[in-house]
């Protein structure tokens, strides 16, 4: 039944028109939700993401409490003040503001192993769990923030095209050591990839391996490129082109890493190729987030030269998302003293990702990482067990977040055997320094 509106009910609901035109919608809760991301019995890191659900930019602030004994060593993408238990992060001054809806993530290790958790988490004073931020009349357009960063567990190379190749369970199994990069993914023809260029991508005693590495509860980190070989940087036309060659790879194998090892005059020493790679791993990460980027590259006995600058600072020019530069300290000049010259170099690469990014020593070091050679390098620079230990301390108490060595297939004792692909030239004990690597 339909009734005649009064005048009074025609001007009411004007005015309730009126007011819900003019009220803003209620603004979602921001929060910050913490992940522990690994635990290697030694150690621990732990992740936040810090998400604006309001309308206005959000100047964040996150605490909580440590249980007792546990604290933080390293951290990155924020900046991070203690008092006794008690820890507190802000945002880091190249981030400002977080826009609205808009997420920041930060990291940090930590020690011991078997962490807990935390608790007491606060964002703002409210709870991690959702939180209603403050308005705040200051705009910002802050740079593109740099990836996650963070600890990998240590992955030595192994490489199933030389060298008498192990087994990799076997090793697991006497090292404990928990992933491998597995080398190389080069182009059977073209932007097409294929394990050394001539391995199946799938069906072959690579996939056979990491599927075994996989169901042993380890994982992989894959490399592409390598000093020789035809390389699908070069290859491919375009960064759309190669980024579609590296998901081939990374939808046949799952892997937890995937490392592009940028060499010689074909890829690292050439602008066009170095462009095209790092305009297809955006595109890389766009579209499998949760999978970790690496460059690996050489260096100088000081750091990166030319090329590594020019990569890293391009890298930064591009806003690619990469997680962590591993540089390969050896064939690099390093003399007698190799642990002095890797520690001079790494040093060397975290002054110019700190140059390049604005970020602080914490989180300079968790983007930084190490590729040595064991035993007997080209150069013969020797990298004894020992001095592998002492580079191995350095890489855990700086918070490196990457830790590599080449290779597996070299972790045999052969003194006196000199440069070869299946010994490292000195005594030592079988699979030792992948034992080390696995302290990591």
């Amino acid at each position: 039944m339909k009734f005649p509106a009064s005048a009074l009910a025609v001007a009411g609901l004007a005015v309730l028109a009126s007011a819900l035109l003019v009220t803003p919608a209620s603004a979602a809760p921001s929060t910050a939700s913490f992940t522990k991301v690994q635990d290697w019995g030694t150690g621990f890191e732990g992740k936040f993401v810090v998400t604006n659900g309001g309308t206005s930019p959000l100047a964040w602030n996150v605490q909580f409490d440590m249980p007792a004994g546990f604290s933080v060593s390293s951290a990155w993408d924020a900046q991070m003040t203690r008092s006794g238990q008690h820890y507190t992060f802000v945002a880091p001054g190249w981030a400002g503001s977080l826009a609205p809806g808009a997420s920041h993530t930060f990291g940090f290790n930590g020690s011991p192993g078997n962490f807990p958790g935390i608790s007491n988490c606060s964002l703002n004073g409210g709870s991690c769990g959702g939180s209603t931020p403050p308005p705040t009349s200051t705009t910002t357009n802050p740079p593109p923030p740099p990836p996650p960063g963070g600890r990998m567990p240590g992955a030595p190379y192994l490489y199933l095209g030389w060298g008498d190749p192990p087994s990799a369970t076997s090793v697991m199994s006497a090292t404990g050591i928990r992933s491998f990069t597995m080398a190389f993914m080069l182009s059977s023809g073209g932007c097409n990839p294929a394990w050394d260029g001539q391995r199946p991508l799938t069906g072959g005693v690579d996939a056979q391996t990491i599927s075994a590495i996989q169901a042993a509860g380890g994982s992989v980190q894959i490399s592409f490129g390598g000093w020789q070989g035809n390389k699908l940087g070069p290859n491919c036309s375009s960064p759309q082109a190669y980024a579609a060659a590296v998901q081939q790879v990374i939808n046949a194998h799952r892997p937890a890493v995937v490392d592009f090892d940028i060499e010689n005059t074909d890829e690292f020493e050439s602008e066009v190729v170095q462009d095209r790679i790092l305009n297809g791993l955006k595109i890389v990460k766009q579209n499998n987030p949760n999978v970790r980027i690496a460059v690996t590259f050489g260096t100088s006995t000081t750091g990166p030269t030319y090329w590594g600058t020019r990569l890293i600072n391009r890298s930064r020019e591009l806003a690619v998302p990469i997680d962590n530069y591993t540089i390969m300290p050896f064939d690099f000049g390093g003399g007698a003293n190799m642990y002095q010259s890797t520690v001079n170099a790494t040093e060397g690469l975290k002054n110019t990702l700190k140059a390049a990014f604005g970020w602080s020593d914490s989180a300079a070091y968790a983007h930084a990482g190490i590729s040595g050679m064991n035993g007997l390098s080209d150069q013969q620079e020797l990298t004894s067990p020992s001095t592998w230990q002492q580079i191995t301390d350095y890489a855990k108490s700086r918070g490196l977040g990457r830790f590599a060595y080449w290779s597996v297939n070299r972790d045999r004792p052969c003194p006196g055997g000199g440069v070869t692909s299946n010994c490292s030239g000195i005594a030592q004990e079988l699979w030792q320094f992948t034992r080390i690597t696995a302290g990591f």
